[in-house]
C-alpha cells in the first residue's frame, strides 16, 4: 500500500529517533524517505555528486547525515519528499542562459561543450566523485568550467565550480593537463571569474576530508 509522503517522512524520523539520531521536522526537505515494505539499496561503493558537498564545505548547510545516505544509497530505491521549488520554471530560465551563454562564446570562435559532454566521475580512495559542468572550452593547454546560474549569488556557487576545476581534468581523459579557470554566470548579478590559483591545498584537504566522513561507513553527523 502506497503511504503518504509526510508519513512516510514522519515515520523515518521515528526510526531514526529509536536509534538515537534526532532529526528535526524542519530538516525534513533533506532527509530521502524509504520506500514503504522495502529497504534503500546499498551502492557498491559510495558515490558522492558535487552539489551534495557544496553547502556542506561553505557553512550554507551543516547536515551531512543526508549527504552521507545519498552517498550510500542508490537513487532509485527510495522516495524523495517533494518541496515547493518549482523545477520546471528553473530548468527553462537556466537553459535560456546556458544557450546565450553558448552562444556568446561560439562567437568568439570557441568550441563549447555542454552539459552530457562535460559529465565526469572521479575514481577516489573513499569514494566516486561525480560532477557534470554546464560549459567547457578549451584551448590548448588552457581551458574554461563555466556554470550558469539563476539565482542569487552563493558562496557554494564558487565552491561547486572550483570541485568542477578540480575534477574534470582528473576525471576526463581528453582533458589530462590542462588547467583549467572558472566563470561563474549569473543572470541578474556579475559574472564571477575563478582563477586555477583557487584549487589550493587547504581547499583539497577541506573537501577530501568532507568526503571521507560521508562516505563512510558510519553515519556522518545531523
Amino acid at each position: 500500500m502506497e503511504v503518504p509522503i509526510k508519513a512516510k517522512a514522519n515515520n523515518l524520523i521515528n526510526k531514526l529517533a529509536f536509534t538515537g539520531l534526532r532529526v528535526s521536522p524542519a530538516m525534513i526537505p533533506s532527509i530521502p524517505t524509504i520506500m514503504e515494505g522495502t529497504m534503500a539499496q546499498t551502492r557498491g561503493s559510495p558515490y558522492i555528486w558535487v552539489t551534495w558537498l557544496t553547502k556542506l564545505l561553505v557553512g550554507e548547510n551543516s547536515c551531512e547525515w543526508a549527504a552521507w545516505f545519498h552517498s550510500q544509497h542508490e537513487g532509485w530505491s527510495y522516495d524523495k519528499v517533494p518541496s515547493t521549488f518549482d523545477a520546471t520554471e528553473w530548468q527553462m530560465k537556466h537553459t535560456a542562459l546556458l544557450n546565450k551563454t553558448r552562444g556568446q562564446l561560439e562567437a568568439e570562435g570557441k568550441t563549447v561543450f555542454t552539459v552530457g559532454q562535460n559529465a565526469f566521475t572521479l575514481l577516489g580512495r573513499s569514494a566516486a566523485l561525480g560532477g557534470k559542468p554546464d560549459l567547457i572550452t578549451v584551448s590548448g593547454d588552457h581551458g574554461l568550467i563555466i556554470d550558469t546560474k539563476t539565482g542569487k549569488p552563493l558562496a557554494s556557487h564558487h565552491v561547486q565550480v572550483m570541485l568542477y576545476m578540480y575534477g574534470v581534468p582528473r576525471g576526463l581523459q581528453q582533458y589530462r593537463g590542462v588547467k583549467f579557470d572558472g566563470k561563474l554566470v549569473y543572470a541578474d548579478s556579475e559574472d564571477v571569474d575563478i582563477p586555477n590559483s583557487a584549487i589550493e591545498n587547504s581547499f583539497v584537504a577541506n573537501f577530501s576530508d568532507l568526503i571521507k566522513r560521508v562516505s563512510s561507513t558510519t553515519p556522518a553527523r545531523r
